[in-house]
């Protein structure tokens, strides 16, 4: 009879917080597979494990044997600059669980998670280290670093601050994006997303401009990437195909949260619409390959970034390099079915 497994009180302790298995909290907490639990049970096993301080076993004997009071010693706080929910941002919400996931691998806990905006405030010298995901202004920066020296920022384009970052280029994703959809004979290529100082929409300009494409200002539609400013933007864009005042053929989204409400308001649309309308964006999030059609997007890569988002902070906090060091992840093309060559 084969013996049975035997769990750590921790991980019994976090099912009984949230209301499910100790095995289903272990493949979570293990990252064996995304599709183990829903989103909002793993984000509730989570939640549970930053509340008790969980460490994997190997961490907790440390723990034990050495009396620290975390085996590395290390307290990180983690600071969203550009969200003001993970639950409505698909992609930070990815990258947020993949650097849980990398510090619960160096046995490292998450002392704070903060919305930081401009009137952010709060004393971060207690922490040992900094991780801000998502582009922040100059002034908020200084407060930081005003506070802490320790400090590793993960965002898509240099920002030419004296901070270490972990980027992966959006103007350089979204002129990918944009080189498929000119392949694919697209010449009226429509813009949904963010157009403020965003390298996305430097992209989307410059491919338009350096392959000969007159700029429609009409087809640029400027929202804060939430699924309510996405939909009046599509409607304004179908209101104009269909009145003929102006047409389109493809749709570049900023992100995957924008093209996935895009592709489902679509998908109603058929009537109204015979036509295929091609849609691509940037990301790549999970979701992406459950749409109808599947989306083709640009791998941002997450893993990696917050793995050496995570090595990087390690290393500044130990002193182990003292210039700023910038790492740039490539992006790259996942084909799936919502591009349509024209015929």
């Amino acid at each position: 009879m084969p013996e049975k497994r035997r769990f750590p009180m921790s991980l019994k302790k976090i099912a009984s917080m949230v209301g499910t298995s100790v095995s289903t909290v272990s493949r979570v907490l293990n990252n064996t597979s995304s599709t183990c639990a829903s989103r909002d049970l793993q984000d509730r096993i989570w939640e549970a494990a930053r509340e008790i301080g969980y460490l994997p076993n190997e961490a907790a004997r440390q723990l034990r044997k050495s009396g620290k009071e975390t085996a590395s010693g290390l307290h990180i706080s983690i600071l969203l600059a550009r969200i003001t929910s993970l639950e409505k941002d698909l992609f930070f919400s990815e990258l947020f669980r993949n650097l849980e996931v990398e510090l619960m691998k160096q046995h490292t806990l998450i002392d704070h998670v903060i919305y930081a905006d401009e009137t952010f405030s709060q004393n971060l010298s207690a922490s040992d280290g900094v991780i801000i995901l998502g582009r922040c202004s100059q002034k908020l920066l200084t407060h930081i670093t005003g506070q802490n020296k320790n400090v590793v920022a993960i965002w898509r384009n240099p920002m030419n601050f004296n901070v270490d970052e972990v980027i992966c280029d959006g103007q350089k994703a979204s002129e990918l994006a944009m080189r498929h959809l000119i392949s694919c004979g697209h010449k009226k290529i429509a813009y949904i997303g963010d157009c403020s100082y965003e390298s996305r929409y430097i992209g989307y300009c410059n491919m338009m401009i350096q392959n000969h494409m007159p700029m429609d200002y009409s087809l640029i539609k400027q929202t804060d990437q939430t699924k309510e400013e996405a939909e009046t933007a599509l409607y304004e864009l179908l209101d104009q195909k269909v009145s003929g005042r102006s047409d389109f053929t493809a749709i570049l989204c900023a992100n995957d949260s924008t093209a996935i409400h895009i592709l489902e308001l679509l998908q109603q649309e058929k009537k109204k619409v015979r036509e295929s309308i091609s849609v691509i964006s940037i990301d790549n999030v999970e979701e992406s390959q459950n749409t109808k059609p599947m989306l083709t997007t640009i791998h941002i890569p997450r893993s990696e970034m917050a793995h050496m988002a995570v090595n990087l902070l390690l290393d500044r906090i130990a002193k182990a390099h003292e210039e700023t060091v910038r790492i740039e992840f490539p992006c790259r093309l996942i084909l799936r079915d919502s591009c349509y060559t024209i015929r």
